[in-house]
């Protein structure tokens, strides 16, 4: 029973990559996330620029149904038993999935993006680094705290890379400082948990004057939490990624500032690398492999224009 649900899953994705593409033979790239978020529309909408200039390819953006390893796994099993030509992926726990990922990466062409497994047979990594992110972070906060702080993070996924890293990142860039990261509490992207993590620190850590929030969603939820407390504004945040809430919360001083990616790049260039390697161009993979997609501090000096940039872009897919 077990095998005929997963065949027919399979099946159903080998309709949803594409009805259409039998009768011209398109090859199918997916990029797979790593859980439900609307950090991922940038992403979208650069996948959608790159299907423009792909004709001969069938492009998807994939979302697990839950943002846990084993469920992101199954996902990407059944896309290669549909037919999918290449995948790219964040990783969901890269370090207890390398296994799993080298039976992908045996079948298919596979990439990384956003959360790098570099220890498994994936082809190259494509999206920021993670360690200069977490150090912009730091940068953030020894320019908001001169006289230092306790501060506590947030998180979805602790075992990702990209989590480990910007966090380390903070660490090395405030090191020696008075501005100490006390702890960091995951949430596994589940929003009613991520939002209870900021609350029960505000009850239970009275000393802690600064947040910070690693995931794009982690934000906005400590936004919620401070201004229902009435202390938006007595605690500095420091951010990542560009969620409306954020850029908002930056334009009122809310927040000190934001450390922003580029994942409408990841979809665009990630896509025309997987095409360009499948057409047996293999100059595209550097030695390192790795692709990096700068990231930027955006504070209140640059958030309009980064705003309106990012308005544009998702319009024009």
């Amino acid at each position: 029973m077990k095998k005929l649900m997963m065949g027919a899953t399979a099946l159903a994705i080998a309709c949803a990559l594409g009805a259409s593409a039998g009768a011209q033979e398109k090859k199918q790239l997916a990029f797979v996330v790593n859980g439900a978020s609307d950090f991922w529309k940038l992403a979208e909408a650069g996948v959608k620029k790159a299907q423009g200039e792909l004709p001969n390819y069938e492009l998807s953006l994939k979302y697990p149904e839950q943002a846990a390893a084993a469920i992101q796994q199954r996902l990407m099993d059944d896309l290669v038993a549909a037919g999918v030509d290449a995948i790219m992926v964040s990783a969901v726990d890269p370090k207890t999935s390398t296994e799993a990922l080298n039976r992908v990466g045996s079948q298919v062409p596979l990439f990384t993006t956003d959360s790098d497994a570099p220890d498994s047979n994936r082809i190259a990594y494509i999206g920021s680094s993670n360690t200069d992110a977490g150090r912009q972070a730091g940068e953030i906060a020894l320019k908001a705290l001169p006289d230092g702080a306790k501060c506590m993070g947030f998180v979805g996924l602790p075992g990702a890379d990209n989590a480990r890293e910007r966090i380390e990142g903070m660490k090395e860039a405030i090191k020696g400082s008075k501005i100490e990261l006390v702890d960091v509490r995951g949430d596994d992207i589940d929003q009613t948990r991520a939002k209870r993590n900021v609350e029960d620190t505000l009850a239970a850590n009275p000393d802690i004057n600064c947040m910070v929030g690693f995931y794009s969603y982690n934000p906005p939820r400590i936004y919620e939490v401070l201004k229902e407390a009435g202390k938006l504004g007595q605690i500095t945040v420091i951010a990542f990624d560009e969620d409306p809430i954020t850029l908002g919360a930056i334009r009122e001083g809310s927040f000190a500032g934001t450390v922003v990616q580029q994942p409408y790049e990841w979809g665009y260039q990630g896509m025309h690398l997987m095409a360009k390697y499948l057409e047996g161009d293999k100059s595209v993979i550097p030695e390192n492999k790795l692709i990096i997609v700068p990231t930027k501090i955006i504070d209140k000096d640059n958030v309009d224009a980064f705003e309106a940039e990012l308005k544009a872009r998702i319009a024009g897919g």
